[in-house]
């Protein structure tokens, strides 16, 4: 009598592959193909001499996986722990609101101000980058930035930008 793993090891493409047709998935399609050779090894002393091991291997994975198909169907879908959405989401609205304002206000503020912001706030540029790319002082980025954040929060408190009247 052979040794079951060489007859066994030549097959294994070709239950993959036809695991594969069966499952449509690699990693289910291995895990079939590991039951199968599981199933045979376990049970070798149970086959008959006479019969071809190709297909007694091919009805073992059938019937796993018909098995494992009915089984299924009876437990009804698998669903993921992590793809259950969470049953109290927060309204989308208010953020696409917050967003609208915050945009709003941007635009309120001087370009000088404006240009400032997003460099720092945004393109998580330092100071002494940002007083570069505009070529101002670094004093002058941080008091126009110290500016800029008031002027942008007050917007954001009341709706409207002070105006800001000049002595001559």
């Amino acid at each position: 009598m052979a040794d079951p793993t060489s007859q066994l090891e030549p097959l294994i493409p070709a239950l993959r592959r036809y695991a594969y047709a069966l499952v449509r998935d690699h990693d289910a399609a291995d895990d079939l193909v590991q039951d199968t050779l599981e199933r045979a090894l376990s049970r070798w002393a149970l086959r008959r001499p006479d019969a071809d091991v190709r297909a007694w291997l091919f009805t073992i994975q059938r019937n796993l996986f018909i098995n494992a198909y009915r089984q299924r169907q009876r437990r009804g879908p698998h669903v993921s722990l992590d793809s259950i959405a969470s049953p109290a989401l927060t309204a989308r609205q208010e953020v696409g609101l917050e967003v609208h304002d915050v945009l709003g206000a941007l635009d309120q503020l001087p370009e000088e101000q404006k240009s400032l912001l997003l460099l720092i706030g945004v393109e998580d540029l330092s100071y002494d980058e940002a007083s570069r790319v505009l070529g101002i002082p670094l004093g002058t980025v941080m008091s126009r930035l110290s500016r800029a954040r008031q002027k942008l929060r007050s917007i954001l408190e009341t709706g409207r930008a002070t105006l800001l009247r000049r002595v001559k």
